[in-house]
């Protein structure tokens, strides 16, 4: 039988990595899903349990794993700010330690590993749209800065792990992503429209909601990790994914509303502290390195990603 390549996916059963997972799988790849199922669900993975090549473990990276792998993608650390600041000082943890205990595994296995950082990255950005080169505007000590300041120290040791020992790093900066599986109370902007919108509530607006966001369908978002997993050892990063196309909070409250049918209103509330103005990504080294770009216009995503929350609010 030919070879298989094993892949670790922590963070596997969450939003993106069960994604990963399902498209790893139907790229011949056997599969180890890690998960502490914080915030990540069994339900996520449910339909892959079957499959010979795919095994889910319960485990949380902030200790060390001894597995033996040939890839390895490191998406484990809460991502919504609900969630992060749930438990601030385990984020950190999960980020930083995570990060080193995964790194020492791909220095004992001589794994490639791509590092799931953020456009959280940039903080409050003052440079529009954000490439890879900008430093960032990060409040240290604000209440974000837990999960801010967690990526970019996990971002210091991959790079620091690729200079001192060699080690095959990808480092991809992540931009809003929607899609089915979304947590449907995680706080984010899209999943908390669709819920609003679908039960009818008022939709809650921030500020004026003039701030501005770029919103990336899962399945574009995946093709970009694959086809950086692929490419040449040299291309470390860090790479900007996600949508380039620009909306304001309102745009997108109004589209969601308009394709629910629903009748709610609008209301507005003050602004979260540190809450980034705006967020879009320059994407011209992925598209010039990787041939990415993403494929998925925001309506036809949202149906797709509205059609599933009907679907579990329905079942309860």
């Amino acid at each position: 039988m030919p070879y298989r390549i094993k892949a670790l996916v922590t963070g596997g059963a969450g939003f993106l990595g069960s994604h990963l997972c399902e498209r790893l799988l139907a790229g011949g790849r056997n599969v180890l899903c890690v998960d502490n199922f914080f915030t990540g669900s069994k339900e996520n993975v449910l339909h892959l349990l079957e499959d010979p090549h795919f095994e889910v473990m319960r485990h949380d990276i902030t200790f060390p794993l001894y597995v033996e792998v040939d890839e390895i993608y490191n998406l484990a650390c809460p991502a919504s700010p609900i969630h992060y600041q749930f438990d601030p000082v385990q984020t950190t943890k999960t980020a930083v330690h995570g990060a080193i205990n995964m790194l020492g595994l791909a220095k004992r296995t001589q794994a490639k590993i791509l590092q799931a950082s953020t456009s959280e990255i940039y903080g409050d950005p003052e440079v529009h749209p954000q490439p890879e080169n900008y430093r960032g505007n990060v409040n240290p000590i604000g209440p974000r800065g837990c999960y801010d300041e967690g990526k970019r120290c996990a971002e210091t040791l991959f790079f620091d792990y690729w200079r001192q020992y060699g080690l095959k790093i990808r480092v991809a900066r992540i931009f809003n992503t929607y899609g089915p599986r979304m947590h449907p109370n995680d706080g984010r902007v899209v999943s908390n429209f669709i819920v609003q919108a679908l039960r009818g509530d008022p939709i809650t607006l921030y500020g004026d909601a003039s701030q501005t966001r770029s919103f990336c369908y899962v399945d574009d978002l995946i093709e970009g990790f694959i086809r950086f997993m692929e490419a040449d050892n040299e291309m470390t990063g860090p790479m900007n994914l996600g949508n380039p196309d620009e909306f304001t909070i309102r745009e997108l409250a109004e589209k969601i509303i308009a394709i629910t049918g629903s009748a709610s209103n609008l209301v507005e509330k003050p602004l979260p502290e540190d809450d980034p103005t705006q967020r879009c990504p320059d994407i011209t080294l992925a598209k010039a390195k990787l041939g990415w770009q993403p494929t998925v216009p925001l309506e036809q995503g949202l149906e797709k990603t509205i059609a599933y929350f009907r679907e579990i609010l329905a079942a309860g």
